[in-house]
């Protein structure tokens, strides 16, 4: 009777213990688009994350075609028996139309399941972490630049939220792209500065300065 009795209170404290880990078992939502080495990265960062914060973050990275001005949010509550608060949902569709017209494609959504959570990360910074890598004209696959995108993403959101904390996670991947992306745009902008001077304002400014010493 003892021995039964032992063996029941140790499996209600076994299932107490493994019943958290469960619901949390992995951020990821709905995968279309991931290989398998960056869910991996992804579990690792989340888990890290609500062992640290007690905040879940979730993924939705999906291969959909949504129309232009498709409701992400009204969308994203069919997934609402997997989401455990608090937490932040986010949704990355590269093929999500924005404008018809155009054809310009790709959405990233990020839905917190309070008005205080939504404090917790800096919207633009997660989003163009993602969007920056798509963006750039390189020889990697559409499938490697929405991996990569969707981590960088992600590892921004978390460190993000981990911040704000006073918590420093980590297995979260520095945004070197992001600096990339921006000592890119500075030489750009550096380069066309220099052209529109050479072949625009100093041309203008070399005629005046002939003109006033006539």
């Amino acid at each position: 009777m003892n021995k039964a009795r032992l063996k029941v209170s140790f499996l209600t404290l076994f299932a107490l213990w493994i019943f958290p880990l469960l619901l949390n078992a992995t951020p990821l939502l709905r995968n279309d688009l991931l290989k398998i080495e960056a869910v991996k990265i992804i579990d690792d960062i989340g888990q890290e994350l609500y062992q640290s914060t007690g905040i879940n973050t979730y993924v939705i990275a999906t291969n959909e075609h949504f129309p232009e001005g498709f409701n992400l949010v009204e969308d994203s509550k069919k997934y609402e028996a997997k989401l455990s608060k608090p937490y932040v949902l986010f949704i990355f569709a590269p093929y999500a139309t924005i404008i018809q017209k155009s054809e310009v494609r790709g959405r990233v959504g990020i839905i917190p399941s309070s008005e205080q959570i939504r404090t917790l990360y800096d919207y633009e910074e997660v989003r163009d972490a993602g969007v920056n890598i798509v963006a750039m004209k390189d020889s990697n696959t559409d499938e490697d630049k929405f991996n990569i995108a969707v981590l960088q993403s992600y590892s921004v959101l978390a460190d993000n939220i981990a911040s704000s904390q006073g918590v420093t996670l980590t297995k979260t991947i520095p945004d070197e792209m992001g600096r990339m992306v921006m000592i890119l745009r500075i030489l750009i902008y550096s380069g066309t500065a220099v052209l529109l001077w050479i072949f625009v304002f100093r041309p203008i400014w070399m005629r005046r300065k002939n003109g006033n010493k006539q």
